[in-house]
């Protein structure tokens, strides 16, 4: 978990987790929030302020009515580590430092000629040596590096059994990559690293349960479940993009047909409206009926896919993200149509909310994934 490599007592690592995403927080706040006595917080957090990880402020609160003493929140030592995160697209590295808190220190991209594995673990270890040798001389607190890929990835192995946009089966990326940066290295897929970001640091912080959906050259989504991060047994969990949503619909690269990928995925746009896809948005936004019809039956699938996730999870919101949403004009209705119509009884409530995010942050989800490793969660 920490420099030494020692492990540590589930409460040290919930003391600190409860400061990394909530925090400035009391040791009295704590001790309600981890359901632990006062005692076992201020032992639980003494070894995480002597390694430099957590500090206290000065005193801002009483620790109750006619308490004599102010309480001296703690908070995390944001530069006491810093994380690479990088996210590979089939064309593209895009590269982040954050610190503790999982803020963006720098960033910077890569483009990528090709998708051999070689060629991208070169160009992944000239771009983590940019970020941590220029301004910041970021390279001597830096062990960690995350990456985030799409597809079939295996966490605990660091295996990438599948990534359709790369097309990568059975790499073993970690390994590589390790070799080639010299780092400790998480690999996830890239969906829940972005989830894994929202949950700690974003829309779902404090949520026990919610939905991030993203639209885009794939439909995704990562599910948290009592407070966790879902990956199920095999790895998979939150594919919605592989649901079904017309059985005679076009072939899916999964190998089914009328998947909501295939109908709705920034390829299968494209496809339908025999236009690149920005064309395709002006026109449809010029008022073409049959360019507006493939949003509007893209929007209604990414809809039904939707009210799959609050049928089966009931999550208590669904945040919609992915660089698709650059055109979510013109799915937002059809969206809404379709979830209102699929979603049963009182799962149609689920507020949805949209939040654009821009590929940096998808990178950010990545080093947040090597934090959570750094914390060993």
């Amino acid at each position: 978990m920490f420099p030494d490599g020692e492990t540590v007592a589930p409460a040290v690592t919930a003391v600190f987790t409860a400061v990394l995403t909530e925090g400035p927080i009391s040791r009295v706040a704590l001790a309600r929030r981890l359901d632990l006595s006062s005692a076992a917080v201020t032992k639980a957090a003494r070894p995480l302020i002597e390694m430099g990880y957590l500090e206290e402020l000065a005193a801002t609160e009483r620790t109750g009515p006619g308490a004599g003493r102010p309480a001296s929140p703690l908070v995390i030592r944001a530069d006491r580590e810093f994380f690479v995160g990088v996210k590979i697209t089939g064309d593209e590295l895009i590269g982040v430092v954050c610190d503790l808190g999982a803020q963006v220190r720098a960033s910077a991209h890569r483009r990528l000629a090709a998708a051999d594995l070689d060629y991208v673990l070169t160009q992944l270890g000239e771009l983590v040596d940019d970020l941590l040798d220029g301004p910041g001389d970021y390279r001597a607190r830096t062990r960690r590096l995350g990456l985030a890929v799409s597809g079939d990835v295996d966490h605990s192995t660091g295996l990438v059994r599948y990534s359709p946009f790369l097309r990568w089966r059975d790499v073993p990326l970690r390994e590589r990559a390790e070799k080639a940066t010299g780092l400790t290295v998480t690999v996830e897929n890239d969906v829940k690293a972005l989830t894994t970001a929202e949950h700690w640091f974003g829309e779902g912080v404090g949520a026990e349960s919610f939905a991030l959906v993203t639209v885009g050259a794939g439909i995704g989504c990562g599910l948290v479940v009592n407070g966790r991060l879902v990956s199920g047994s095999h790895g998979v969990a939150g594919e919605i993009g592989h649901v079904g949503f017309d059985v005679n619909g076009p072939a899916c690269h999964c190998g089914s047909r009328g998947c909501v990928e295939a109908v709705a995925g920034t390829d299968a746009i494209i496809r339908d409206a025999g236009l690149r896809f920005d064309d395709a948005v002006a026109a449809a936004r010029a008022g073409d009926e049959r360019v507006g019809a493939v949003f509007a039956r893209a929007g209604e699938a990414i809809g039904c896919g939707i009210a799959a996730v609050a049928n089966l999870v009931g999550p208590d919101r669904i945040v919609v993200s992915g660089e698709g949403l650059s055109a979510y004009d013109l799915f937002e209705p059809h969206i809404r149509a379709g979830f209102q119509r699929q979603a049963f009884g009182a799962a149609a409530d689920c507020p949805l909310s949209i939040r654009p995010l821009p590929f940096e942050e998808w990178a950010r989800g990545a080093a947040t994934v090597s934090i959570k490793a750094l914390v060993g969660q």
